[in-house]
């Protein structure tokens, strides 16, 4: 009974340890391959170990940049940059108008003056009407070159990274295709 307690135990210890190490062997087991960073699928079709696909990845890596005439990571910095670029166009289109609705006020109170003394000889009431209507033709004004300089940088920026996506598609073609001509099975 002893000898099969002990036996028992042996096995649970053996059991946890191994337990234990599946996780550091996963982990060396499961890095990620240069293809699966750039977000491509590739399996080998004729029995090749991990070292040779590396190496195969790596050789196709250089040949897709100098065909595609793109370094998918640099597009990625690329993107971000033309990003924050954006995202200034787009806090320079929220400021642009806003010294209009002043201008317009003082435009307007200084036409409303003249009319108001023209009219009834009270150039003071004609100019708060004008200084009133002036701002609010300005505030309109302003809204309106806000809206459209903030739709024209959203439109730029999506152009922009349209024009990335279509680049890094073209690497991923380039790096599939050798990948298959190296006997493997490549999917994007």
């Amino acid at each position: 009974m002893k000898q099969r307690y002990q036996y028992l135990v042996g096995l649970a210890l053996l059991a946890s340890l191994s337990l234990l190490a599946a996780p550091a062997a996963w982990a060396q087991g499961g890095q990620q391959s240069l293809a699966g960073t750039l977000g491509i699928y590739v399996f080998p079709s004729k029995g090749q170990d991990s070292t040779q696909q590396s190496e195969d990845e790596a050789a196709c890596y250089k040949w897709a940049v100098s065909n595609s005439g793109v370094d998918p990571f640099d597009a990625q910095k690329q993107q971000e940059a033309n990003a924050e670029q954006a995202a200034a166009a787009q806090q320079q289109a929220a400021q642009a108008g806003s010294g209009s609705t002043a201008r317009s006020a003082v435009g307007g109170a200084a036409v409303g003056a003249l009319i108001g003394e023209i009219a009834d000889d009270d150039a003071g009431k004609g100019a708060a009407w004008g200084a009133g209507l002036g701002a609010i033709r300005g505030h309109r004004r302003g809204n309106r070159e806000r809206a459209e300089s903030q739709m024209a940088a959203a439109e730029q920026s999506g152009q922009a990274e349209a024009h990335t996506a279509a680049q890094i598609d073209g690497f991923k073609k380039a790096f599939s295709a050798c990948m298959e001509g190296k006997d493997y099975i490549a999917k994007f």
